[in-house]
């Protein structure tokens, strides 16, 4: 297999090949992602059978994470929709917060949300909710996309209890307390450069939702508020109290209870819960309704699911590769203190698009090195699971799930994603490293 700097010229010729294919060419995506998931698998000189089991590997490997959950998704966001749920969660929130500070409001909920939740999930449960705000204000979709997934992101690789986090401190033997209070600082100001770039740079580029919302109720019989809200609300509480149950200082001890949790708060089940809880919004109980509903909803997710997949291919060769091993071995000989990491775990981002994937690597490559890089109180070892952090979230592109995620359920095209969400994640990255350093040279 090929070994050193030709990785690189691979890696970024699959790059310019995707953005290529799909900007100017207009070629489907799931169709260049699998080409270019190949392409780098025999460049990179695996045996071309092992290309073919890693690519169907990892399509099928993101699907058993994501898949159900984009599908169950989608049918709540379809029974929302059809009901004019989406209306009353719309006219409810706007009530709360204004028309003018809709895409703040998706921000901050998105934030809270991914907490508990894998961004990904916290998208597609919030993609019906975030689309009839965008109609109801006349917002473009841009706009919103990247408020929201901006939102979900930073909690999503700074904050425990999501996994990437809690991994990395406990590779770097960090007191938990204090990387959840660090996560919590340090994560407001990346949420607000995500917000902002949503709104003066995002905003540039108009998108419609494709949703339909009714602008004018007049005597229309809208769905309750809680009616409307309990397919999202009830999902998002059972994923919260699987976290908590799963907290290495077990709250609610290791029986039944916490196998309850377990169970009902697994994102999957949690979803699947939430379609039968929105049936409440059929008119009446018929085939027309159940079927006809969930049948169009089962449609919405396909092109989502095979696009998801695909990424998940490209993923999963560019992890198969030497290409994320070589960039962090490379760079961890250079000793820059709290930007190390951050710049080690920039790259396996980059390189292989998983950010908990970049998250669990960076801490285990400079674990070894935190007192030569003066790192080794417990103070500065949160501090660094904050800086691989803030890496992990720079940058969202192709080969991350989350960027077709969020480009799918929200109809950017791939040039424009690339404009708005990737760019709007590399802001935020920066923005956090600066604040980490900051928080460094007070308290290290």
């Amino acid at each position: 297999m090929i070994q050193g700097p030709l990785l690189l010229v691979i890696l970024a010729a699959a790059v310019a090949f995707i953005v290529l294919m799909t900007a100017r060419i207009k070629m489907h995506a799931f169709l260049v992602l699998l080409l270019a998931a190949f392409g780098v698998g025999l460049l990179s000189g695996m045996e071309p059978l092992e290309v073919i089991k890693t690519v169907t590997g990892g399509f099928g490997g993101i699907l058993s994470y994501i898949g159900i959950v984009i599908i169950a998704g989608t049918i709540i966001g379809t029974l929302l929709e059809k009901s004019r749920g989406t209306l009353t969660m719309a006219n409810t929130v706007l009530g709360w917060v204004g028309k003018a500070k809709s895409a703040l409001a998706m921000s901050i909920t998105g934030a809270i949300v991914s907490i508990p939740v894998f961004c990904d999930s916290g998208f597609v449960i919030l993609s019906s909710l975030n689309k009839s705000l965008a109609k109801k204000a006349k917002i473009s979709m841009a706009t919103m996309a990247v408020a929201l997934s901006t939102g979900l992101y930073a909690t999503h690789t700074l904050v425990p209890p999501t996994p990437g986090p809690i991994a990395a401190a406990g590779t770097l033997n960090a007191d938990l307390g204090l990387v959840i209070l660090f996560g919590l600082i340090v994560a407001i100001p990346a949420i607000l450069a995500g917000y902002l770039w949503s709104t003066k740079i995002a905003s540039r580029y108009y998108i419609e939702p494709d949703i339909e919302v009714e602008t004018k109720e007049g005597d229309i019989d809208l769905p309750k508020p809680i009616d409307a809200f309990a397919p999202i609300v009830v999902p998002i509480i059972l994923i919260t109290l699987k976290s908590i149950a799963d907290f290495p200082s077990h709250p609610f001890g290791e029986g039944g209870i916490k196998t309850f949790f377990d169970f009902f708060g697994d994102p999957t089940v949690a979803l699947i819960i939430g379609i039968f809880i929105a049936f409440r919004l059929l008119p009446r109980w018929s085939e027309e309704y159940i079927n006809g509903w969930v049948g169009e909803g089962l449609k919405n997710a396909a092109s989502i699911i095979m696009i998801t997949g695909a990424g998940g291919a490209f993923g999963a060769i560019l992890k198969a590769t030497p290409i994320g091993e070589y960039l962090g071995n490379t760079l961890s000989q250079y000793h820059l203190g709290i930007f190390l990491p951050f710049i080690i775990a920039a790259a396996l981002k980059t390189a292989q698009g998983s950010s908990t994937v970049a998250l669990i690597t960076t801490a285990a490559l400079v674990s070894p090195i935190l007192p030569e890089l003066g790192l080794n109180s417990e103070v500065a070892r949160a501090l660094v699971v904050m800086s691989i952090g803030a890496g992990a979230m720079t940058i969202s592109h192709a080969n991350d799930s989350y960027f077709w995620v969020v480009s799918q359920f929200s109809n950017l095209d791939t040039s424009t994603a690339y404009k708005t969400h990737s760019l709007a994640t590399l802001i935020q990255g920066i923005t956090t490293i600066i604040v980490v350093f900051i928080l460094s040279t007070i308290f290290v």
